[in-house]
C-alpha cells in the first residue's frame, strides 16, 4: 500500500469569500508625483549551476518587483530557486553559478555585473541580507559583538570603538535585552531567536533601504517565529526597510506580505498582492501550496480521524503509555520535568507540544528507555519503565523512536535497505529474509528499490525521514514516538510525510503516535489529543479539538495566537 491508495476525503476548495475579507496591507511608501524605482526589480533572470562539465539551469526568466516600502515574500518548496535568487540580488551567488539571462536592478541601479568591489559599496549601505542559518553563518569562535562590529566597519568605515558602540545600537534595535552583556557572548550561549536577531542587526549595518531575509524563522518555535516577524515588520516601518521575505510557507508569506511570488522548478508561476493571490489563486502548483500548508487547510484530516476513530471503536483500548508523577533534573540541580502525567490512548495520534526547553524531547527520550528519570513511573503497553534505561531496547515490538534528523542518526556509510534491515539481522533473522522485508516495507513507505540501493546522505530530506519510518517499523511496533519529523522539511514534503503517516494508520488503526512538535497549526491539523509542556510542567491537556477551543493556560493561548493567520485559512 502506498501513501496514493489512502482516499482521505477532503474538501480543500478554496472559498470564494475570502475575496470579501482578505484585505491589502498597508505599506509605508509615500506618494510622489514621480513614480520611485522599485526597492528590488529582477528581470527575465536565468542562472545555471556548472556541474561535470554542463550548466544545469535553476532559475528560468524569473521576473517580479519589490515595491518600494513594502515587503514581498518569495514563496516555493525546497529546490525551487529561491536562495539562489536571493543570492544573486545580494551578489553571494556561488563560485559555480553561472549568470544566464537577464538582470537585477537595486533602487534603479543594475548590479547584474558588480565585481566584488562593486558590491562591497552596495552590500550593508544600500542592500542587507539576513541568512537562513544563524549557527552556519556565525563563527563559533568570535563572540557576537565580534560578529555585529565587524559588519559595523566593513559598512560604515568606522574605528573599531565606534563600531562596538553602534553595534550595541542595533542589538537594542532588534530588542536583544541586556544588549551590552550579549555584546560577550557566544552563538552558543544564545537562543535560537536571540541569533536571528543577532543576524538581523548584522544585516542593518550600514542603514540598508533593502532588506533580503532568507527563510529568517524555519527552524524557531511558533511564538519566537511570531517575535521574529514582528521584529522585521516594525523595522520596515520605522527604518522605511523594503523587504523581501524568502519563505516555504505560504501562510506565512499571505499574513506578513503585501506582495506574493510564487515560485516553481526555477520558474514563477503566479505573483500579485497577497489578498488576490489568496483569495483567487491562478497556478494549480499555488493551490497546491495552500493544500500542503497546514494553518491554511486546518481540517484536511478531520474525516480520515473520524474514520480511524469509528474503527478503533470495540477493540482493545486503555493507554499506550502511561506517565505518571514523572520528574527528572540533570546533574541533580536544574530541574527538566517535573510532575508530568501523560496519557497516550491505543491508536491515537498524541502531540507533546511546546517551546524549545520545555522538556519535550527530554520527556520522549524517557517514554522511548533512553534517558534515565528520577521519580515516578512510566509504563508502554502495560510494562514499567525502568528508571535507569538498559542497554539495548527490552521490547522492540513494543515503542521504536523516529528521530528529528535521520541524517544524524543513521550511519552513512551503509545502504538505506541494509539500514532498514539491520533490526531484523540483530534479532537473529537471515540476511536474504531481512533484505526482503526491509524491501517490501520501504516500497509501503514510497522508496523505490533504485533508492534503497542508496547512502542514506544521497536522498533528498523527504526521503530520508521515509528510511527513517520504515526503519522505526520493521520490527512492527505498536506505538510510534516520532520528535519533530517535519521541522526541517519545507511544507510540500512535510504533507507528504503526514499522508504516509496517515496511511500507516488507516492500515492500522490500533498504530499508536507520540508527535513531538513546536508546530501548532500542524497539531492542530492532525493530533486526536495533546499535552502542553512549559518549562517542564504540563499546564493543558486534553482533546486537541477541546484544547485549542478553550486553553486552560495563558500560555497555551500564547502559543495558539502564534499560529499565522492568513486570509482564507479554514476553521
Amino acid at each position: 500500500m502506498t501513501t496514493h491508495d489512502l482516499d482521505l476525503d477532503l474538501d480543500l476548495t478554496l472559498p470564494a469569500a475570502v475575496a470579501t475579507t482578505a484585505t491589502a496591507r498597508p505599506t509605508n511608501a509615500a506618494p510622489s508625483a514621480v513614480t520611485a524605482p522599485p526597492a528590488i526589480s529582477v528581470d527575465a533572470l536565468s542562472i545555471g549551476y556548472s556541474s561535470g562539465g554542463r550548466i544545469v539551469p535553476t532559475v528560468i526568466e524569473a521576473s517580479f518587483e519589490v515595491p518600494t516600502g513594502s515587503t514581498t515574500a518569495l514563496v516555493g518548496e525546497s529546490g525551487s530557486g529561491k536562495t539562489t535568487i536571493a543570492s544573486a540580488i545580494s551578489g553571494l551567488l556561488a563560485d559555480n553559478a553561472r549568470w544566464l539571462t537577464g538582470g537585477v536592478h537595486l533602487l534603479g541601479q543594475d548590479v547584474s555585473r558588480l565585481g566584488e568591489r562593486g558590491w562591497q559599496a552596495v552590500r550593508g549601505s544600500i542592500l542587507g541580507y539576513v541568512p537562513q542559518d544563524p549557527l552556519g553563518s556565525l563563527d563559533p569562535l568570535q563572540t557576537v559583538g565580534g560578529h555585529v562590529s565587524e559588519s559595523v566597519r566593513q559598512a560604515r568605515d568606522v574605528p573599531e570603538r565606534e563600531a562596538r558602540r553602534v553595534a550595541r545600537e542595533l542589538l537594542e534595535t532588534v530588542h536583544i535585552a541586556d544588549a551590552g552583556r550579549k555584546l560577550a557572548a557566544y552563538p552558543h550561549e544564545l537562543s535560537g531567536g536571540q541569533l536571528q536577531r543577532v543576524l538581523i542587526a548584522g544585516a542593518l549595518a550600514g542603514n540598508p533601504s533593502v532588506l533580503v531575509a532568507d527563510e529568517p524563522t524555519s527552524a524557531l518555535d511558533v511564538t519566537v517565529q511570531k517575535r521574529v516577524l514582528d521584529l522585521l515588520e516594525e523595522l520596515r516601518e520605522e527604518l522605511s526597510l523594503s523587504v523581501l521575505l524568502i519563505t516555504h510557507d505560504l501562510s506565512l508569506a499571505a499574513e506578513r506580505s503585501d506582495r506574493v511570488v510564487v515560485l516553481q522548478h526555477g520558474r514563477v508561476v503566479e505573483q500579485g498582492a497577497s489578498a488576490q493571490v489568496v483569495a483567487s489563486p491562478s497556478a494549480p502548483y499555488t493551490l497546491q501550496l495552500f493544500r500542503d500548508v497546514p494553518a491554511m487547510t486546518p481540517q484536511k484530516y478531520a474525516t480520515a480521524r473520524a474514520a480511524l476513530q469509528t474503527r478503533r471503536e470495540g477493540t482493545a483500548s486503555g493507554a499506550a503509555v502511561q506517565v505518571t508523577a514523572l520528574s527528572k533534573s540533570f546533574d541533580g540541580a536544574h530541574r527538566v520535568l517535573e510532575d508530568v502525567d501523560v496519557t497516550v490512548r491505543r491508536g491515537e495520534i498524541h502531540a507533546l507540544v511546546g517551546e524549545s526547553g520545555s522538556g519535550k524531547t527530554t520527556l520522549a527520550r524517557i517514554i522511548a528507555g533512553l534517558t534515565a528519570f528520577d521519580t515516578g513511573t512510566v509504563e508502554v503497553s502495560g510494562t514499567p519503565r525502568p528508571r535507569t534505561p538498559a542497554a539495548v531496547n527490552p521490547d522492540p515490538s513494543a515503542l521504536q523512536l523516529v528521530y528529528q534528523n535521520p541524517l544524524a542518526a543513521l550511519d552513512p556509510r551503509r545502504r538505506v535497505v541494509d539500514l532498514v534491515a539491520e533490526p531484523l539481522r540483530i534479532g537473529g533473522t537471515t540476511k536474504a529474509e531481512s533484505r526482503t522485508r526491509a524491501q517490501a516495507l520501504l516500497r509501503q513507505v514510497g522508496i523505490s528499490e533504485e533508492a534503497a540501493a542508496r547512502l542514506i546522505g544521497r536522498l533528498s530530506g523527504g526521503q530520508r525521514q521515509r528510511v527513517a519510518i520504515a526503519r522505526a517499523l520493521i520490527l512492527s511496533p505498536s506505538t510510534l514516538v516520532l520528535d519533530e519529523p517535519t521541522s526541517a522539511l519545507d511544507v510540500t514534503v512535510q504533507a507528504q510525510i503526514i499522508d504516509l503517516l496517515f496511511a500507516l494508520r488507516a492500515e492500522d488503526p490500533a498504530l499508536t503516535m507520540l508527535f513531538i512538535s513546536h508546530d501548532l497549526s500542524l497539531v492542530r491539523q492532525i493530533s486526536d489529543s495533546m499535552t502542553v509542556l512549559q518549562r517542564g510542567r504540563v499546564v493543558d491537556q486534553g482533546p486537541a479539538a477541546e484544547v485549542f477551543a478553550s486553553p486552560g493556560s495563558a500560555y497555551t493561548r500564547q502559543l495558539i495566537e502564534a499560529i499565522p493567520r492568513a486570509p482564507g485559512a479554514r476553521a
